[in-house]
């Protein structure tokens, strides 16, 4: 059996949140948009037009997907608007799955090392056939860019694993934030970015 498609709502009034930014670069279906970042990837440096204007002024993909975070996960339907948008639904699902390290760890020092091994450990992307975004996320055209786009996740899943970090956890020492971790159960669109048993 293969795996149930995300619910996917084309209605105008979904009151969801959305990315604002853009980029004119893409993978497949996904903004390659740039962000802020000191680990090794496809980003090297932060083109400022991938910045919020006006109010969002300096947010990047990231900054958005935490910000929205609490707000999204509740949705069992999203309204794709934008090839941004796919990021901000693998972002989603991914602090779900950060969230889940994190309730184990005492200490800030114990989740950044849980959640650095989570972003490099192996992951699906799109057009694999355990992905369970393959009905709204294009698969890559070839090898290069199969091997661009995780190139390009990973560098993500590192840079939102750290940032999440530095707001679940009030202190070095201290526990984890309970505002957080009680989201770790939640499942965005219904369904895992892992699979059973992960």
């Amino acid at each position: 059996m293969g795996i149930p498609a995300p619910i996917i709502t084309t209605s105008p009034t979904m009151p969801s949140y959305h990315s604002t930014l853009a980029s004119n670069k893409s993978i497949a279906n996904i903004s390659l948009l740039t962000f802020r970042t000191k680990f090794r990837g496809p980003v090297v440096t932060l083109n400022s037009d991938h910045l919020g204007k006006d109010d969002l002024n300096g947010v990047d993909i990231v900054d958005e997907a935490i910000l929205y975070f609490k707000a999204n996960v509740f949705f069992s339907s999203y309204e794709i608007q934008s090839d941004a948008d796919r990021l901000i639904i693998y972002l989603t699902l991914y602090i779900i799955e950060c969230l889940k390290k994190i309730q184990r760890c005492n200490n800030k020092n114990a989740a950044l090392q849980e959640l650095a091994q989570l972003a490099i450990s192996r992951f699906d992307i799109p057009g694999d056939p355990k992905f369970p975004l393959n009905s709204v996320f294009q698969k890559p055209k070839n090898g290069d860019e199969a091997e661009l786009m995780r190139s390009y996740i990973q560098q993500l899943r590192q840079e939102c694993g750290q940032r999440l970090a530095s707001r679940v956890f009030d202190t070095d020492n201290g526990p984890p934030s309970k505002w957080w971790t009680c989201f770790a159960k939640r499942k965005f669109m219904n369904i895992n970015l892992a699979g059973p048993g992960n």
